[in-house]
């Protein structure tokens, strides 16, 4: 069974770029536009891990992160924030918030599956 992974960004170019390196490994790639859609698509879907821009409408990045992170149900997703410019203070409220990993939008593919690769095998020996 493919591993789901959820995109949630308001810019649909990165969307697609991430897409398509994702699919490129074989992963199951769900988007979503906003927060909000982000957060509801999360708890509908299950998804393996979540990749969540900062800076989102409806809700933002660390909004949507806190919700599943103090949900039962979902705080074993693994989440990757992924922004254009991580300041200390960004980074503190992302880690209160239960972000798993940082992720600059200026990114190479390698970085970013070496980071989703790494979750997802820490994810399944939490599980087991």
């Amino acid at each position: 069974m493919m591993e789901k992974i959820l995109v949630i960004d308001d810019d649909r170019v990165i969307i697609k770029r991430i897409k398509e390196i994702l699919e490129s490994e074989n992963y199951e790639v769900l988007e979503a536009m906003d927060g909000l859609e982000g957060l509801n698509l999360a708890r509908k879907e299950r998804p393996d891990l979540i990749v969540l821009d900062l800076l989102l409408p409806k809700l933002n990045g660390h909004q949507v992160c806190r919700m599943l992170k103090f949900d039962s149900r979902f705080k074993h997703i693994p989440v990757i924030m992924f922004t254009s410019n991580v300041s200390v203070k960004d980074k503190e409220l992302g880690r209160q918030a239960g972000a798993d990993a940082y992720l600059f939008k200026k990114y190479s593919p390698d970085h970013l599956l070496k980071i989703v690769k790494s979750l997802l095998a820490g994810k399944t020996q939490k599980d087991h």
